[in-house]
């Protein structure tokens, strides 16, 4: 329980002692946009790095190698945890923008960097709304900026098992051109949701899979890419499951 109230002390402390980075953030985006982007994908890095040290995470990275750094890409993964978000973004060699639920824009101060950071919030019950988002996903990509997905649409709370992968959200792959990077991630979950509202120490794995672009597929596997990306993580998953 320590564990967990050291790192919510931390969080709320950075948030709040971060706002006139905020301010200096927005100043340097009038005049830098480019500069603003990399600088608050710093700021942001260190604070989930601390996250994940604060926490006790032993982490093992497969495949890292394998991910493009010269063009924004579609990073693709399976969802068990508030813990991929902090794990994952900490790894990306360039500005990337998570889709997240609508209500995250709600929450002060976090929301800033939540849009600073270019992510993009996504209304799941709104189907004109989604696509809006989905367009503004493939603008962003289009623009230089990787997107990340999790296109179960929420966490999963089964151990072990997949939720079916929206195939709309491979539309910001297809539409942009850019190559999707699946990601596989073990174990999240026990580090802090299988045992709320305690953080344990856990070893979790995150291993990237060879990045892939649409239009090389075969024609059926084009029609069902949320199914055959799923068939790629889920191997991985269970290959991954033996190094835990």
């Amino acid at each position: 329980m320590l564990r967990f109230i050291i790192t919510v002390i931390f969080v709320v402390l950075f948030l709040i002692l971060s706002m006139p980075l905020m301010l200096i953030e927005w100043i340097i985006g009038k005049f830098n946009p480019g500069l603003k982007d990399r600088s608050s994908l710093a700021i942001v890095n260190w604070a989930f790095r601390m996250v994940a040290r604060l926490s006790g995470v032993k982490q093992t990275i497969l495949g890292e190698e394998r991910v493009p750094k010269n063009e924004p890409v579609l990073y693709i993964g399976n969802h068990q945890s508030y813990f991929d978000i902090v794990l994952t973004y900490v790894r990306v060699p360039r500005p990337t923008g998570y889709v997240a639920k609508k209500i995250m824009r709600k929450i002060p101060l976090l929301n800033v960097w939540m849009i600073f950071l270019k992510c993009q919030f996504l209304d799941r019950d709104n189907l004109k709304e989604g696509l809006k988002t989905i367009l503004s996903c493939i603008d962003a990509v289009k623009s230089g900026t990787s997107i990340c997905i999790f296109p179960e649409g929420t966490r999963n709370p089964s151990p072990d098992t997949f939720m079916e992968f929206h195939e709309g959200s491979f539309k910001i792959a297809q539409k942009s051109g850019c190559a999707i990077v699946p990601i596989c991630i073990n174990n999240t979950a026990e580090i802090f949701e299988n045992h709320f509202p305690k953080l344990k120490k856990a070893h979790i794995i995150i291993e990237y899979g060879e990045p892939f672009y649409i239009k090389d597929l075969p024609k059926e596997q084009q029609r069902a890419v949320g199914a055959y990306t799923s068939a790629l993580i889920h191997s991985m998953y269970e290959k991954n499951k033996e190094l835990l």
